[in-house]
């Protein structure tokens, strides 16, 4: 069994998805997003993602932390944001000896929809498919960090092939 916790990196919203891929078969075993609060210290916040990340792979010891890699849009101020929640996760890994891998959104959209150009409406009803759950998840953050731990899942034994 290969468990794989996935990130979807945010400061004010960090998506977080655990998987357990057995042969051909995956299921969810948690997934959520860690809340950090606007106006609270900048230091603060990123601790909270920190300790969160960090006692989400203490507890489900995962063989690798996947996560989304940074995407530069038109807000400079929003990627920034989201580099510093990068780091404060990659860290967290880096504590924990969790190997981090990076997929861009083009990447985790077309292992899991088929389409590196998916919405998220596409992305949440693959990702509900994909693990057999009950509804989309829930909120897109979630559903994200899902399918970025889905997308590692299925390049995991392939990545193993090419080491060996």
């Amino acid at each position: 069994m290969v468990t794989v916790l996935g990130i979807d990196p945010g400061l004010a919203n960090t998506g977080y998805g655990v998987v357990h891929r057995r042969g051909s078969g995956m299921v969810a075993v948690d997934g959520g997003v860690i809340t950090t609060r606007s106006g609270t210290d900048l230091g603060v916040r990123l601790e909270q993602i920190h300790d969160t990340v960090c006692a989400l792979i203490d507890h489900h010891a995962p063989v690798a932390l996947s996560m989304e890699s940074l995407y530069f849009g038109r807000n400079t101020t929003s990627a920034l944001a989201v580099g510093q929640a990068r780091g404060v996760v990659l860290l967290a890994a880096a504590q924990r000896g969790v190997p981090c891998i990076d997929y861009t959104p083009q990447q985790i959209k077309g292992a899991v929809c088929g389409s590196g150009a998916a919405d998220k409406a596409q992305v949440q009803r693959m990702v509900q498919m994909l693990l057999r759950l009950d509804a989309p998840p829930s909120p897109d953050h979630a559903a994200d960090a899902l399918a970025a731990a889905i997308c590692h899942a299925n390049h995991a034994p392939l990545r193993a092939a090419v080491a060996r």
